[in-house]
C-alpha cells in the first residue's frame, strides 16, 4: 500500500472514531453546543432530573439517565459503556470517580476574558465529535449577533441578583458585563460581601436595590431552578413591594434553569443574551 493511502487510509479511521463517540454530559449547556453542532447521535446519556426547559427533548428514551447533577448514579454510567465523560464542579468526588468506567473531562472555561475561553471550549468539545468547522462557523455568526445586541444596549445600569429561598445576592455573569456591556450600578456602602466557607457572598435586601436605583433588576431564581417551588420568588410581590419604596426599576425574571444550570453552551449563551436584551 502506498504511503499516502495508508495516511488517508489513517485519516478515515480516526473521523470514524469520533463519530462513533459515545458520550454522556453532566454539562448541560455541552448538551446543547451538540445539539447546534448536529451530533446528538454521539449523545448517550445524561442527568434527566435537572432538564431545563429548553433541552426537554433530551428526556426521550433514547438518551439514558445517568443521575443527578450533584448525584452521578455511576450503575446507570456503567451500564451504556460511554466512551467518555463530560463532568463539570457540581459533582465533585463522585464526578471524578466514574474515571474507573470511562474517561472523564472536566468541563469549564478557563479564566480571564469571557469570549477567548468559550470559544476555546467550545472548539475543544467540538473536536470530539468532529464538528469544528461548524462550530467556527456558529461562534462566528452567534459573535456577530452579540455584537448588534451590545449596540443597542451597553452602557445600561442594571443589576443582577440570584434569589435563594426569600434572600437576594449579587451576581455577576460575563454574558451581561463582557458580552453585552451593561453596568452594574453602584451598590450602597451598606452593602458588604459576607464569606460561607470557601465561597463569598453580597447580600442584598429590597432597600439595598432600591438604593441602587437599576434600570432592570434581573433575578436569577435558584429555588425554582432546583425544584423548591415554594421558596420560589414571587416577581409581582417584588414589583410592587419596588414601586411601594418609590423605585421605577423593572422586575426581569430570567429562566430559571437556563441560568443556574446551564451555560456556557452555543444555544444557551444566545438565549441568555437575548433575554437580558429584551427587557431593556
Amino acid at each position: 500500500m502506498k504511503f499516502k493511502q495508508f495516511l488517508m487510509m489513517g485519516a478515515m479511521l480516526a473521523v470514524q472514531a469520533h463519530a462513533s463517540e459515545r458520550l454522556i454530559s453532566y454539562d448541560l449547556g455541552s448538551i446543547d453546543t451538540l445539539r447546534v453542532l448536529q451530533a446528538t447521535d454521539q449523545l448517550v446519556g445524561l442527568p434527566k432530573q435537572a432538564l431545563p426547559q429548553y433541552l426537554s427533548e433530551f428526556s426521550e428514551a433514547q438518551y439514558s439517565d445517568v443521575g443527578g447533577l450533584k448525584t452521578p448514579n455511576a450503575e446507570a454510567v456503567a451500564e451504556i459503556a460511554p466512551s467518555l465523560i463530560f463532568i463539570t464542579a457540581r459533582q465533585g468526588e463522585q464526578g471524578v470517580a466514574l474515571k474507573k468506567i470511562a474517561p472523564i473531562e472536566m468541563v469549564g472555561l478557563a479564566e480571564g476574558d469571557y469570549w477567548p475561553a468559550f470559544e476555546e471550549h467550545v472548539m475543544k468539545l467540538a473536536s470530539h465529535v468532529e464538528k469544528q468547522n461548524e462550530a467556527r462557523a456558529v461562534l462566528d455568526a452567534l459573535k456577530a449577533d452579540l455584537r448588534q445586541m451590545k449596540g443597542r444596549v451597553a452602557g445600561e445600569q442594571v443589576l443582577m441578583v440570584t434569589h435563594n429561598a426569600g434572600g437576594f445576592g449579587v451576581r455577576k455573569d460575563p454574558i451581561a458585563s463582557e458580552l453585552l456591556g451593561l453596568e452594574q450600578v453602584q451598590l450602597p456602602d451598606s452593602v458588604k460581601p459576607v464569606k460561607h466557607g470557601t465561597r463569598i457572598f453580597v447580600p442584598l435586601t429590597v432597600e439595598d436595590i432600591v438604593a441602587s436605583n437599576p434600570k432592570v433588576l434581573y433575578v436569577v431564581d435558584r429555588s425554582q431552578a432546583i425544584g423548591q417551588t415554594d421558596k420560589a420568588v414571587d416577581v409581582d410581590a417584588l414589583q410592587s413591594q419596588l414601586k411601594q419604596l418609590g423605585s421605577d426599576t423593572k422586575v426581569a425574571y430570567l429562566t430559571p434553569g437556563l441560568w443556574y444550570l446551564s451555560g456556557n453552551g452555543l444555544e444557551s449563551v444566545k438565549l441568555q443574551a437575548q433575554e437580558l436584551a429584551q427587557a431593556l
